[in-house]
């Protein structure tokens, strides 16, 4: 059996992760209003800042534009922990198939990336698993399809 075919393969791949913040210590920000968002890459055992996204005054509250921003800015990302989301900000984060997680105001970010490495190592929350599945998907596949002879 090939390797690309191996059904043991590990499918595990680093998370990209944001936190909505304005100090990137803490998150204590609302989606559509955070002034930054720190984005790490997290495993099992390491977490790495690889951005800090922020935000000019004009791309907070109270600009229609501000959510187009701030979903810009969480392109390739699998989740986003903040204080709060409307619905809209749900609803379109969900489309771009990125987690929102609702914490409460504060919390230290380094206190929810061992949160989320120890459930990694033990049991990791569905939003988790479907992130690995989409990666796991061979980018490929519409080649091969394209490929092969179609009958109707």
């Amino acid at each position: 059996m090939s390797d690309d075919l191996n059904p043991h393969q590990d499918i595990r791949r680093p998370l990209k992760v944001a936190f909505a913040t304005s100090d990137l210590q803490h998150v204590d920000q609302h989606f559509g209003a955070a002034k930054k968002f720190a984005i790490y890459e997290i495993t099992e055992t390491t977490a790495r800042l690889i951005e800090a996204a922020q935000f000019a005054p004009t791309q907070q509250d109270g600009n229609e534009e501000k959510l187009g921003d701030k979903l810009r800015a969480l392109k390739g990302c699998d989740a986003v922990y903040c204080q709060a989301a409307g619905g809209s900000a749900v609803r379109q984060l969900l489309e771009m198939r990125v987690q929102p997680l609702k914490v409460e105001a504060g919390i230290p970010i380094n206190s929810l990336i061992a949160l989320l490495q120890q459930s990694l190592r033990k049991y990791p929350p569905i939003w988790v698993a479907n992130a690995w599945a989409r990666r796991q998907a061979d980018p490929k596949r519409f080649d091969t399809l394209a490929k092969g002879q179609w009958q109707d």
